[in-house]
């Protein structure tokens, strides 16, 4: 084992939406900051940031302004994180993180008071408040019914526009379909290959050429998301000029490129901003020594690294990110070993239909947090007055199901780097 012999003012201990956001925000404020963990959600996000869209969650009631819908779930559930936020942190939060985005490229739009509609990939509609720029203009087609063609490629797994157009031929009678071969490659294809093919202007020209028979009676073309990884804005850009026609991208099954694009913006940008990034590695042990400071180990065996901070950030989501970890009996933390509330036996997790409209009761388990995000022990009081947590792992949410999940991140994130600098 190694040992860092810096004093980080920061901790972060996760990779996904809100671990990227907190590293963000702490080192926007100049803290020294140094970030661990493994692949997490946001390698599999659609590139959409909700902030709320669903509420009550039986009911399934969509919402168009997600702030009426943020007001009504902390009215109805007063222990619901969005409850120790102001509108006006969580606004701030959305806009540093998308103008960080777009000074690497990736630029993101929405409304300032209602979500968007977007179209999904099993060809549903989803209500969002901010989608990458190069989806855009598949909200406004999808707003005006206007003409519109989607195409898929043969070989490609995880998106049929067929599907698509029969999902939403009631509601959109101007929309088709077309399968064209992929100018690069056969067979099986991937969506980052493809991605990584349309970065040659030459590939570009020769699918917009096997393209054009099929749309000279649309105004969009939608295709899945593979218009190139690192610029896809100039990718749109240029197939628009080559078409004439107003060009969006639909996110694929997961795992989508758009997540790789994420991960790729805070692959560049985090160092830049003064971030020690230990990419891939997981937090194993964490203690208190020298009154207060925290030392964690980093990684396994010969590789592992000793990291010392003044102050940490739990963002390390929930199952899939690896925070919460369920036995027969009981969901525990994984880093600290905080208290988790959950249902009280496990004949509580699940309803019996998986389906059902009311979600999950495992689904809303998590860590406690006070007004400042402190994880709290069952004394109700802080278990360390610098430990901080946002992101999924929070309790009394269910993300997934209320379509909160990006926002909820980048937000409770803010509030807790807030809580740092204060």
């Amino acid at each position: 084992m190694t040992s860092d012999d810096t004093i980080y003012d920061v901790m972060v201990i996760g990779a996904g939406f809100a671990g990227m956001a907190a590293a963000l925000f702490a080192s926007a404020q100049g803290l020294k900051v140094v970030q661990a963990g493994a692949t997490g959600g946001i390698d599999f996000s659609t590139g959409f940031i909700d902030l709320m869209g669903v509420h009550p969650m039986e009911e399934g009631r969509r919402w168009g302004n997600p702030w009426a819908a943020i007001e009504a779930v902390v009215r109805d559930c007063p222990h619901h994180p969005y409850g120790c936020l102001e509108r006006e942190e969580i606004a701030e939060a959305i806009d540093t993180f998308t103008d960080f985005l777009a000074q690497y490229g990736l630029e993101y739009v929405g409304h300032a008071e209602r979500n968007s509609c977007a179209m999904t990939p099993a060809g549903t509609v989803k209500r969002t408040y901010r989608v990458p720029k190069t989806a855009w203009k598949g909200t406004l087609a999808l707003e005006s019914k206007a003409p519109t063609l989607l195409v898929d490629f043969h070989g490609l797994k995880g998106f049929s526009g067929r599907q698509l157009v029969e999902t939403r031929k009631h509601h959109w009678p101007n929309l088709k379909t077309v399968r064209l071969q992929f100018p690069s490659g056969s067979g099986e294809l991937y969506p980052e290959h493809m991605a990584w093919a349309l970065a040659n202007p030459t590939v570009r020209e020769k699918m917009v050429a096997d393209l054009m028979p099929h749309c000279s009676d649309v105004e969009y073309v939608g295709f899945p998301a593979i218009l190139g990884l690192n610029d896809p804005q100039h990718v749109v850009a240029h197939l628009e000029k080559l078409s004439g026609k107003h060009i969006f991208e639909i996110p694929t099954m997961p795992p989508s490129i758009a997540g790789p694009r994420l991960r790729a913006v805070f692959d560049r940008g985090l160092p830049s901003q003064g971030v020690r990034t230990l990419s891939q590695k997981l937090v194993t042990e964490s203690k208190v020594i020298d009154d207060d400071l925290f030392q964690f180990t980093v990684g396994t065996g010969a590789a592992a690294l000793e990291v010392k901070a003044k102050s940490a950030i739990l963002a390390t989501g929930r199952f899939f990110g690896k925070g919460l970890q369920a036995d027969r009996q009981n969901i525990s933390e994984s880093v600290f070993g905080l208290s988790v509330v959950q249902p009280e036996n496990r004949d509580q997790w699940h309803r019996r239909e998986f389906f059902d409209h009311k979600g999950h009761p495992a689904n809303m388990a998590g860590v406690e947090v006070d007004k400042q995000f402190r994880p709290i022990g069952s004394s109700g009081q802080p278990v360390h007055d610098h430990l901080f947590a946002a992101g999924a792992i929070l309790a009394h949410q269910d993300w997934m199901r209320m379509k909160c999940g990006a926002g909820l991140a980048i937000a409770t994130a803010f509030k807790a780097v807030k809580a740092i600098v204060g």
